[in-house]
């Protein structure tokens, strides 16, 4: 019999993430960004925005990595995540994403363009899946995914997060 994580994975396609977890993309608008209007930054045309659902699993984490864009994280099912971000001066914020908004946790939040961020599952032997929607649209040239030593240079401060949390 398949676990409800295998039976969703399924039911929804999802494929591996670079960053860790399954992901699908469910959304691509039409409209294009051209690059002329976006800036220097963008190496190409965009689409205005893409969406994605994101499943994180408690026996794996999504690794520190960034975007050139805002990233909105939605809450759909499962277990709350805590969502780990450093700002591009060093700061450092834990928020967590879920549906038990009472006890501080947030349905939805964005995340800026340029964060280092990255998450895990808050219960054990538990999933979290989310839909995170991207404005320019996602491209993979415009992700960076962290590499530990680099990250721990530049933010020293927070090297105990930043080794937990990076491949």
């Amino acid at each position: 019999m398949q676990t409800e994580i295998q039976q969703i994975v399924n039911k929804l396609e999802l494929l591996p993430h670079p960053e860790g977890g399954f992901y699908r993309e469910t959304y691509r608008a039409n409209m294009i960004i051209p690059q002329s209007i976006l800036g220097k930054e963008f190496s190409a045309n965009r689409n205005v925005s893409t969406c994605i659902y994101f499943m994180l699993t408690s026996d794996s984490f999504s690794a520190f990595h960034r975007i050139k864009q805002d990233e909105i994280w939605h809450f759909y099912r499962g277990s709350a995540l805590n969502l780990y971000l450093i700002s591009p001066v060093g700061e450092f914020s834990v928020l967590k994403i879920g549906n038990d908004i009472l006890n501080d946790e947030v349905p939805q939040f964005v995340v800026p363009a340029e964060y280092w961020f990255a998450a895990e599952v808050v219960e054990k032997d538990s999933f979290s899946l989310v839909g995170c929607t991207v404005a320019p649209g996602f491209d993979f040239t415009d992700f960076e995914l962290a590499e530990k030593e680099t990250l721990c240079k530049l933010f020293s401060q927070h090297k105990e997060i930043v080794e937990k949390f990076c491949r």
